[in-house]
């Protein structure tokens, strides 16, 4: 591993020239700061070495997931399960630019290889849309390859500091989105850009824990990228944000216990006291995205005390979630994808104990938020298309508004101006301490949160999962980590609308085509172009039939649908990648390990041995692989 560091005593080793390169970003003082918080990293590979052997142990024993005993102590934070779901704790007050969030963008400040005017316009359509709030992601809608993540931060420190590039960006993008505003709404969304700059909150979702920097080690172990990125966005950015009257705010994803969560607020707490801010002025959201987190929410709360303001219910990741931690069971068998909505049996609870979890009061009588899912449409195709979906959209943010969401995400700042009127003409600014049943402890709510519901299990939302999974894994190749994507099969039928996708939509397309296979899913409808009944099982061979035809769709659609450049490059990878995890017996717990594994790599030969090693310590080791081949020391390759 070529490297150079800022401060070789501290044991950092960042690849190549990025220390040079990047020194906007790894300045002396955000490389001190790391320096300080790398003692956490032992700990962070402890905890998911500890998530591994669990998730192993529960298959093995075909265990499902249980609540905590109520007598117990919350690991590494002196708490009682009880306490803590009594709501005897100190929890946060909502800062006055968190109470209202009726709406909250989200997507990342960098684009592929792009240069820095590029990527702040990604920014300024964020900070110009009009939403209460906006998640500048550094997670699962970031590309990463080559220096994706060092550009997000670099846009957003640029950005925030009001650089003279970015105000040029800001008034050209004002003059675009009116220019849309006007034909698509009839009137302008901007008087007076430089005012709208002030408007939106901005967030920041760091990779979660499960994840390694791609760039940074530390003693020649790879470090984590949650440490990297809290670490980066916060010491890069508090004092602007801090001085502009605004709240220091993250995202924390794919958290899975309450220990989790208290590892969290010890690396936030650590960080504040480094630059001698009170405890608690960094705020936290938490993504409720992993179904070992549904049983755990009140003891999560209390672990992150003073950090906490709310919870946001995730549709896909949850899906995905859920999936993975009952592939031991074969009686768990999902529907077609697109019948999983919040209503839909093990959804529909997981979202009833957030809204009962976030309205328990804690010691001082305050509440949290509970932010909504995402909406993925986009207005684009159609007029027919486009009034469909937004009927849609709108409809599904009433219910979360009438269930107790105080806002919800949008995937694109399009979305901004037709999605925000449900809460504005409700007029509340949130619905902190809406009443609801308290949580209860139940094995009626444990299966609850597992409970399956008859739908439809055909060749068409067969064909629907692997297509879009294919294009994914083809975006993530090429740095897109959010692409607007649709099934092959509607490719040129503008009545049916590209929704954004990330991460998480690929991983739970995988997931349900695993369980088909696996557990010998049946098809619920005759499907005419394969002959195939209902009642038939979905086996290996449906699956590579459907793989050669979606595949050859994919190969043959246009540079719109899929980049030509891709076709002989990151697209072969992403089918081997695919087939790899969706044939083999033992289930893969992270699609975005089989990606990262090979960002920046197009040959098939060099994939599929990183794809064999990957399932090969999986199952022999039980350990994942998750830090950045390309930069392992010699000796370690």
């Amino acid at each position: 591993m070529t490297s150079t560091t800022g401060n070789k005593s501290t044991g950092l080793q960042i690849r190549d020239n990025l220390a040079s390169e990047y020194s906007d970003v790894y300045t002396p003082e955000v490389l001190a700061a790391l320096a300080h918080m790398v003692q956490f990293n032992a700990e962070q590979k402890r905890l998911m070495a500890e998530r591994t052997h669990r998730r192993t142990t529960r298959i093995r024993d075909r265990r499902p997931v249980t609540f905590l005993p109520a007598d117990a102590e919350i690991k590494g934070t002196g708490i009682r399960v009880q306490d803590a779901r009594d709501g005897k704790f100190v929890g946060a007050v909502i800062p006055h630019d968190l109470q209202r969030q009726w709406l909250q963008g989200t997507g990342p400040a960098a684009k592929p290889n792009s240069p820095v005017k590029a990527n702040l316009r990604n920014v300024a359509y964020a900070l110009l849309s009009g939403a209460d709030g906006w998640m500048f992601d550094g997670e699962d809608a970031l590309g990463q390859i080559t220096t994706m993540s060092l550009d997000n931060q670099r846009s957003l420190k640029l950005a925030f500091a009001r650089d003279p590039l970015f105000l040029e960006v800001a008034e050209a993008v004002s003059g675009e989105m009116n220019a849309w505003a006007r034909d698509f709404f009839g009137r302008e969304i901007i008087t007076d850009w430089r005012a709208q700059l002030d408007f939106t909150t901005k967030i920041f979702r760091a990779r979660g824990l499960h994840l390694d920097d791609r760039h940074i080690r530390v003693d020649g172990q790879s470090l984590s990228a949650s440490i990297v990125d809290m670490s980066l966005y916060i010491v890069n950015n508090y004092q602007v944000l801090l001085g502009a009257g605004s709240s220091i705010v993250l995202y924390l994803p794919k958290i899975q216990t309450a220990e989790e969560a208290g590892f969290w607020n010890r690396l936030l707490s650590a960080l504040e006291g480094y630059l001698g801010l009170d405890e608690g002025t960094i705020k936290v959201y938490v993504l409720v995205e992993q179904l070992e987190q549904t049983f755990q929410l009140m003891e999560i709360r209390a672990a992150l005390g003073r950090h906490f303001v709310g919870f946001n219910t995730g549709r896909w990741d949850y899906i995905n979630s859920v999936s993975d931690a009952n592939c031991w069971d074969p009686d768990f068998i999902n529907p077609n994808i697109e019948l999983i909505v919040m209503t839909y049996g093990y959804m529909r609870n997981y979202e009833d104990r957030v809204r009962r979890a976030v309205n328990t009061p804690d010691l001082n009588g305050n509440y949290a938020l509970w932010q909504g899912g995402m909406e993925p449409n986009i207005p684009v195709g159609s007029a027919e298309g486009v009034a469909s979906s937004m009927k849609k959209a709108r409809a599904g943010a009433v219910r979360e508004q009438q269930e107790g969401a105080s806002g919800k995400w949008i995937a694109h700042w399009k979305m901004a101006h037709i999605i925000r009127p449900v809460w504005a003409e409700v007029g509340e600014a949130n619905q902190l301490g809406r009443k609801f049943p308290p949580l209860t402890y139940t094995e009626a709510d444990a299966a609850g949160l597992t409970l399956l519901e008859p739908a439809p299990r055909t060749v068409r939302g067969a064909r629907n999962l692997l297509s879009v999974a294919l294009q994914y894994g083809n975006a993530f190749g090429q740095g897109m980590q959010a692409a607007a994507l649709k099934p092959a099969d509607f490719f040129g039928n503008d009545d049916i609308l590209y929704l954004m996708e990330d991460m998480a939509t690929g991983e739970i397309r995988l997931s349900i085509l695993w369980e088909w296979i696996h557990k010998g899913a049946a098809l619920t409808e005759d499907d005419a172009e394969t002959a195939l009944m209902a009642g038939a099982v979905f086996t290996e061979e449906i699956f590579h039939r459907l793989l050669e035809e979606e595949y050859a769709k994919l190969l043959a659609a246009s540079n719109r649908d899929v980049h030509d450049n891709s076709k002989g490059t990151s697209l072969p990878v992403a089918r081997a990648i695919v087939e790899a995890y969706v044939l083999d017996p033992i289930k893969t717990p992270w699609y975005i390990d089989l990606l990262n594994l090979n960002l920046n790599n197009y040959d098939l030969e060099t994939a599929r041995k990183r794809i064999a090693l990957y399932l090969d310590t999986l199952k022999n080791k039980d350990m994942r692989i998750s830090e950045n081949l390309d930069t392992l020391p010699k000796g370690r390759g």
